[in-house]
């Protein structure tokens, strides 16, 4: 495979896609002239070369293999040694995995690395998207007419291969230029986030069997956060509430029992609880995402089943989801104690990273991470382009701008990370 610079700038030129007035809407109805337009850095050529390449492939979560590959293969081209660390296939609650890679990378030195070495600073982002694959689109007449205010789209394009691209470009200035030491830093490129969170979980636990591990001092997580340093995140978890009842003739319902009808009531409740609040975090909020029950409309319900998931705001990392799952069971119980049953999936409480470091602007996410799916006692940093409020949309998008302010951002990490 050629490397990226040998590729023409003209393959950026938009074949399909919206005018940058409609994404202007997309993009939280934000100005696109109301950030100054800074000369474009020298990397530019190649920050967008490589951003189009990674969202040009398909990687919808489960069959990431082709984006692993490329990045296999494109990225001692930069001057890094690569790894492929395959996860087996497995059958799973999201169906049947074929087996998968992580992409491990470390700038080329004079030191020896494996693949389960840690370095000093981890930067770290994910390559699995969620569907469906919508093509790569840069909103330009020309090559020459790219500016910062230039808006890029496809699936992908903001979360999160927005940060695999500025992570790449960063790391590789940084050593280029000697600001940091080449064996202090590890890329690293996970499949599964949108899902299981399984890619981080396996090279986690390679990590901690190796004998270097403690040398981890930091991880610098790739996401969505508009080149803000995030705080923190809320916590998550995710039940499979069931409900039984007695089938029978709709035109009898007093000799049946419907079990749509109790898990209605149960939903009911749920949806009106207060499941807690915090000052950094906000509410806890619920989400109903799937509904199931019954077979006809004349036929009363045996069964039904509800998907549900919440975004925590209380307690702990390690303590939260426990909190909320205590409080669910209550509910359910006061319902209808024998026709309802919850099954847990698992989650985390409330996430907090590091966001004391001078020049950036702060928040805090509503959203899950593989942030504490990295065991350790290192710092954690989230950061990096794009609005989370495109994201997995139709209309996903961000500005050519947004990722050249990520790659100075991901540079300031990297070394307050190392200096820190």
């Amino acid at each position: 495979m050629k490397p990226l610079s040998q590729f023409l700038l003209c393959g950026l030129l938009p074949s399909a896609g919206l005018a940058s007035s409609s994404y202007q809407k997309q993009l939280g109805g934000l100005d696109l002239d109301s950030k100054p337009q800074l000369a474009a850095p020298s990397y530019r050529k190649h920050l967008l070369e490589t951003h189009k390449q990674l969202v040009e492939i398909s990687s919808i979560s489960g069959h990431e293999v082709p984006v692993a590959n490329f990045l296999h293969t494109y990225l001692p081209t930069l001057g890094f040694e690569t790894w492929l660390q395959a996860l087996p296939a497995s059958n799973t609650s999201w169906g049947y995995l074929p087996e998968r890679y992580n992409v491990v990378a470390r700038p080329r030195s004079d030191a020896s690395h494996s693949s389960s070495a840690a370095a000093r600073v981890l930067v770290t982002s994910h390559m699995d998207v969620v569907p469906p694959y919508i093509p790569y689109h840069i909103d330009a007449p020309s090559s020459e007419e790219i500016t910062g205010s230039t808006i890029i789209s496809g699936r992908g394009s903001v979360d999160a291969k927005a940060s695999v691209a500025a992570q790449i470009i960063a790391v590789e200035e940084l050593v280029a230029s000697k600001a940091i030491n080449a064996s202090d830093v590890m890329l690293l490129f996970v499949v599964g986030e949108e899902t299981l969170g399984d890619g981080m979980r396996f090279f986690s636990d390679s990590l901690q069997s190796h004998s270097n591990s403690t040398s981890l001092k930091a991880a610098i997580f790739g996401e969505p956060t508009e080149n803000k340093l995030a705080c923190g995140h809320k916590g998550i978890t995710f039940g499979s509430i069931s409900a039984k009842g007695k089938a029978g003739h709709s035109g009898y319902p007093w000799l049946g029992k419907s079990a749509t009808e109790v898990l209605i009531r149960a939903l009911g409740k749920i949806l009106e609880h207060d499941f807690g609040k915090s000052e950094r975090y906000g509410n806890t909020t619920v989400n109903i995402g799937k509904i199931e029950g019954g077979v006809a409309a004349n036929v009363i319900p045996k069964e039904a089943q509800a998907e549900i998931s919440l975004r925590i705001a209380i307690g702990d990392q390690k303590n939260g989801a426990d909190i909320i799952r205590k409080q669910l069971k209550s509910i359910l119980e006061e319902v209808d104690s024998e026709a309802l049953s919850l099954e847990s999936k698992g989650g985390y409480g409330p996430v907090e990273c590091f966001c004391d470091v001078d020049g950036f602007e702060t928040m805090v996410a509503n959203y899950g991470t593989d942030v504490p799916h990295l065991a350790g006692d290192h710092v954690s940093y989230l950061y990096g382009p794009g609005s989370i409020l495109v994201a997995h949309g139709d209309d996903e998008a961000l500005r050519v701008g947004d990722l050249e302010e990520a790659v100075e951002g991901y540079k300031k990490l990297v070394k307050h990370a190392l200096e820190a």
